[in-house]
């Protein structure tokens, strides 16, 4: 149940319709609760009023002398006489069912009830058309007194008990004439006293007026309260918005967590952590713009200085074939430091996790080899592959091949780039790929024997642009960093080794460990 409609989900609407929808739905729960809860009320009295006088008319009736005939006194017939709001009603069977004295029309009770001597009993029953309150028992006559009709009754009756006291010590000396009154039998007798329930209803309905009155004019003080409480609660949420927006656009850093709510915490946690990569994000893009501006300045700075010189009046054929040559080797390394930036934009911007599927290690990595191979026999070197076997077992990983593909290219042009080699010594590469199905591990290894990398320089090589010092073979820098990027996106962690511990010169061997697991 919406009691307001919104065109946008509201979180003060929710909450104000989840407490207003069972406010207002348990109004009539408790009108109906209230309902019989005043009729008990008001009943009650009136019940115990009844009782004491149907009692107080069977000690009368055992008080009289046996075989006299019974007669109420005058006063008792004023009291049962009633008054302008109600009517009372007595009668007195005998156990042959035969009226007594009082109304011969009031209703008896059951005929299957079992009538216990001396108890008092209530019901509702129809006297003359009109809903009436019957208390009745029954008197078992002999030539004693019935403890039970000579127990006296207590509550809101009492002014009755005393007036019916009255009438019992006058009893002897003021009966009426009463033509037909039978002698007083003996056996067991039923006396009932019944009264209309008008008074019952009038105290019912006051009792109601009385307590839901003030309710109704209660709820609209609630719903206020409600609504200032929500107000109240909801105001630190409306302060976190208020400093969101007063932030520079240039402004990441985390929102204070202990300014909010518990229940909030969560949220701004959860936007501290955006803001957090959004900051990431940003870096590694002006770290991009900036590497890209500073790698693409001296092939550009060449190019120009070549077309310079290429230019020269007194410039030579010999001479402008040398700068033409300086010329393609920039452009070049300008395409190729343009590539490997892109490489690495596209690795850290996390394209693999968008599209994997089954990729054979093995096939990618011999793809690769052949790709290569032109250019390591332009070098003189040795390229080879050596490792499991295409759709072999354990082969097989969950990743992206256009990344992968760039991975193993990376690996293989450091080692072509960074490998020494000559026609009468040539160097040599080899490639491993190796499969542990039952460990659930996969292994890229290519080793080459060049000079190695210093232990001290085997983490800095994975930063962009770092060069080992001393280190003159062409390269961007970039090679690592894509490589372990484009790990990171596979599960994979990269490791650098001597190939050849021991020899001189002692070679590299970069192993790239994939996790084969499930996730």
């Amino acid at each position: 149940m919406k009691i307001f409609q919104r065109a946008q989900r509201s979180l003060f609407g929710e909450i104000l319709d989840w407490m207003l929808t069972p406010l207002l739905l348990l109004v009539p729960v408790s009108i109906g609760v209230t309902w019989l809860v005043a009729q008990g009320i008001a009943n009650s009295p009136y019940d115990r009023a009844l009782e004491h006088n149907v009692r107080t008319l069977a000690r009368l009736l055992q008080r009289e002398p046996a075989g006299t005939p019974f007669v109420p006194p005058v006063a008792l017939r004023e009291l049962l006489r009633g008054d302008d709001a109600d009517h009372v009603y007595f009668q007195i069977l005998d156990s042959a069912g035969d009226a007594i004295a009082g109304d011969s029309d009031l209703p008896g009770p059951s005929t299957e009830e079992r009538p216990a001597p001396g108890v008092a009993y209530l019901r509702d029953a129809h006297m003359r058309g009109q809903p009436v309150r019957v208390a009745y028992l029954w008197l078992e006559l002999g030539d004693h007194v019935s403890d039970a009709a000579r127990t006296p009754a207590a509550g809101p009756g009492a002014g009755a008990a005393f007036a019916l006291q009255q009438v019992d010590s006058d009893a002897t000396g003021a009966l009426a004439d009463l033509a037909g009154a039978a002698p007083r039998p003996r056996g067991l007798v039923l006396v009932q006293v019944a009264e209309t329930r008008e008074k019952q209803s009038v105290l019912a309905t006051e009792i109601i007026k009385g307590v839901l009155l003030p309710q109704f004019a209660i709820l609209p003080l609630a719903v206020l309260l409600i609504w200032l409480a929500l107000v109240r609660g909801i105001k630190p949420l409306s302060a976190v918005e208020a400093r969101i927006r007063e932030r520079r656009p240039d402004d990441l850093s985390p929102l204070e967590e202990s300014a909010v709510p518990l229940e909030v915490v969560p949220l701004v946690s959860s936007v501290n952590e955006l803001l957090g990569k959004l900051n990431d994000s940003m870096a590694t893009q002006k770290r991009f713009l900036a590497d890209a501006a500073h790698q693409l300045k001296t092939p550009l700075a060449g190019l120009r200085m070549q077309a310079d010189l290429a230019q020269r009046d007194n410039a030579d054929a010999e001479e402008l074939k040398k700068s033409l040559k300086q010329i393609g080797r920039a452009s070049i390394r300008a395409t190729h430091t343009v590539n490997q930036l892109l490489a690495l934009a596209r690795a850290e911007g996390g394209v693999g996790t968008l599209t994997r599927q089954p990729c054979d290690l093995a096939r990618l990595t011999i793809e690769v080899v052949r790709e290569m191979l032109p250019r390591a026999m332009e070098r003189s070197l040795d390229l080879g592959y050596d490792g499991a076997q295409p759709g072999a077992r354990g082969v097989e990983l969950l990743g992206n091949a256009t990344l992968l593909r760039e991975l193993i290219r990376n690996l293989l042009d450091n080692a072509i780039n960074y490998t020494p080699s000559s026609p009468e010594r040539p160097g040599v590469i080899t490639v491993h790929v190796l499969a542990d199905p039952f460990g659930h591990v996969l292994l890229l290894q290519v080793e080459d024997s060049g000079p190695g990398i210093a232990e001290a320089d085997r983490e800095l090589v994975f930063e962009p642009f770092y060069r080992v010092l001393g280190n003159e073979a062409d390269g961007s820098g970039l090679g690592l960093p894509i490589v372990r990027e484009i790990a990171g996106q596979h599960r994979a962690r990269v490791e650098l080794e001597d190939a050849h511990p021991g020899q001189h010169p002692p070679g590299t061997r970069v192993t790239v460990r994939f996790d084969t697991a499930p996730d």
